[in-house]
């Protein structure tokens, strides 16, 4: 594992890298000095193959995007049995356990197959209060939660679709989605809301997971390959 500085890459190098994450690329579109901001806080760490990048339990509230390589999700320790999951390029992780305030609930592994995984992680304590506006403003709390809302509903969708007599599929269509003003205060509490139930739902169904065998994955290669559109 290596740890490198934003300052250390060239800007055109940073730029291009943050294009392909939506919520960073919205940012910079909007608001160039909040993207300062956001880089200011954060850093690029490289690993090799095999290396942890996500201990389950730990309990630090990073929030990671995957930037190259690929990336191995383990229900319990890493490299034993089957991965349950694999993380492509532009996917967020690390969001379940921050959004839920609970420890990890899985190890991810930079994937064998890889021959360099890179990861930007952000240390989202720069959110503060959800209502503070500083150093965070209003508009890019918005950006972040309405992807977060719109990539949880996604992810359970497709769940769904995969496990459709699971008691858990219809439980994310209950969460009501917001229909009032834009832009605004009440919008960004009605999606922290959101993000909140939808993240413990999810950790439902990898909780789920956790406690059947390897024979009845919960994320099968037909879901993982969904994932990845």
């Amino acid at each position: 594992m290596e740890i490198k500085l934003i300052q250390k890459f060239q800007r055109e190098t940073v730029d291009q890298l943050l294009s392909a994450i939506p919520f960073f690329k919205a940012v910079r579109q909007h608001d160039l000095g909040q993207f300062e901001v956001l880089l200011a806080h954060s850093r690029i760490i490289t690993y090799r193959p095999g290396e942890v990048v996500v201990h389950r339990g730990d309990g630090d509230q990073s929030l990671y995007f995957l930037l190259k390589g690929c990336l191995a999700v383990y229900p319990n320790e890493a490299l034993q049995g089957e991965p349950v999951n694999m993380i492509t390029p532009g996917e967020v992780f690390g969001d379940l356990a921050r959004l839920t305030h609970r420890p990890r609930s899985a190890t991810i592994v930079a994937d064998q197959k890889s021959r360099e995984v890179m990861v930007f992680a952000s240390d989202f304590g720069v959110f503060g209060e959800l209502e503070s506006h500083y150093p965070i403003s209003l508009h890019t709390k918005l950006l972040y939660y309405r992807n977060t809302v719109h990539n949880l509903r996604w992810k359970l969708e497709v769940y769904r679709s995969m496990h459709p007599d699971s008691l858990l599929a219809n439980e994310h269509r209950a969460i009501k989605l917001y229909t009032g003003p834009k832009d605004c205060l009440q919008e960004l509490q009605s999606l922290h809301d959101q993000a909140c139930k939808l993240a413990a739902l999810l950790m439902s169904w990898n909780d789920r997971f956790g406690a059947i065998n390897h024979e009845e994955p919960l994320v099968s290669d037909q879901l993982v390959k969904a994932l990845d559109r």
